[in-house]
């Protein structure tokens, strides 16, 4: 942690200070920012206030007075209640404009660590809480020069796994019509050996999903629920991982995570072709959304490129069936902490930082038939961004 760059931040955002508060491992977002041991018995509240300016200042129970000892600042201890309010007020004296791990009407609930109770208490003593949603995105989602390079290395490794794929998959059909026995949930086992045979390593997953089951956006095979894949199907494969061996630097290394979608046998149907082109218009406009905005050293928040492809699949008469946020940030968790390209399920105002990686991918799901989903990864840098891996331009064929 190094607290001369966060309190610069806090400066830039014209903020009095960042209170970190935490009970019983409540707010990980603190835990990591701070440096804090995840593993550690937290069973009495702490606070650690980091002004814009000054020194920072403690506030433990003194059961657990040493909780925060690793970090700088002075400490002050507390037992009752009543203790612990009048020890929280002196800390904040002359601090009005303060951010927490807080959202307004729980927008970003990847963000809403804090209770109302204790926004409710400081709110009491003249305090306006504010947001901590774009101090969190610098300092969780703002990725290293060697994190970056780990996500370039997930990429290579699983656009290569998903090349095999396709190809392992027209061999088992052929296969499975003499002898019978392929399914979905076959298919995601072998995916899953030949990441975890490249060293990467995953959180639930990877996706495969046929015919009806395409519709279904966060559908999973299990050995009991699996579909047989069989020619003529259409099929969309969705997979994720990173490196599992931690960087140099310390840090742990980024996800790659994307899905392409195809058919078994045969060429596409209208349909089918009408719905990916649709989709693959809204990655599209909002990945130059955002490049251009780069380019051009402009301000883009994470909302605006949702909106950007929302138009395009509206516009093809398809978004009644775009029923989930355009992308999500990506950093060591595969849900990351940064911002959101989301306008649906959030109005997601977090600023698209420099050095960040997202993924853009929106989706048309017809309950029944099929659906369609073209996901790919951007990496961003000042005055430029970019999509780090293939960009499928059509449906495959098996």
């Amino acid at each position: 942690m190094q607290i001369n760059e966060i309190q610069a931040a806090i400066r830039e955002q014209g903020l009095d200070g960042w209170l970190f508060y935490d009970h019983h491992h409540r707010d990980p977002i603190a835990g990591r920012v701070l440096g804090l041991d995840p593993a550690a018995h937290v069973t009495r509240r702490w606070y650690y206030f980091v002004p814009a300016n000054g020194e920072p200042k403690k506030l433990v129970h003194r059961i657990e007075s040493f909780r925060l000892d690793a970090l700088p600042g002075v400490k002050r201890a507390y037992s009752s209640w009543q203790e612990l309010e009048a020890e929280l007020q002196a800390m904040l004296v002359g601090a009005e404009k303060i951010a927490m791990q807080y959202s307004p009407r729980n927008a970003i609930l990847y963000l809403s660590m804090v209770d109302a109770g204790t926004v409710e208490f400081l709110r009491e003593l003249g305090k306006e809480i504010v947001s901590s949603a774009d101090l969190v995105s610098r300092f969780e989602a703002v990725l290293s020069e060697e994190q970056m390079a780990s996500h370039a290395a997930a990429q290579r490794v699983i656009d290569g796994v998903l090349k095999a794929a396709w190809q392992e998959i027209g061999v088992r059909v052929r296969a499975a019509d003499r002898s019978g026995g392929f399914t979905e949930y076959t298919m995601m086992q072998w995916l899953a050996e030949a990441l975890r045979r490249e060293g990467l390593v995953w959180e639930n997953g990877p996706n495969v999903s046929v015919g009806p089951n395409s519709a279904d956006s966060h559908y999973e095979p299990t050995a009991e629920r699996s579909r047989a894949i069989r020619n003529g199907d259409f099929l969309l494969i969705d997979i994720w991982g990173r490196q599992q061996k931690p960087l140099a630097d310390g840090k742990p290394a980024i996800h790659y995570d994307v899905t392409w979608t195809g058919v078994i046998g045969r060429e596409p149907t209208e349909r089918e072709q009408a719905v990916f082109a649709a989709v693959r218009a809204a990655r599209d406009a909002a990945i130059s959304l955002v490049e251009n905005a780069f380019s051009a050293g402009r301000e883009i928040r994470g909302f605006e490129p949702d909106q950007a492809a929302r138009r395009v699949i509206a516009a093809a008469g398809f978004g009644e069936y775009f029923t989930h946020r355009t992308g999500h940030n990506i950093a060591a968790e595969l849900h990351g902490t940064g911002a959101h390209l989301d306008d649906l399920e959030t109005h997601d105002e977090r600023l698209i930082l420099p050095q960040t990686c997202f993924s853009v991918e929106p989706g048309v799901y017809l309950p029944g038939e099929f659906g369609v989903r073209s996901e790919i990864n951007m990496l961003t840098e000042a005055g430029r961004a970019w999509v780090t891996g293939a960009r499928q331009r059509e449906l495959v064929r098996i």
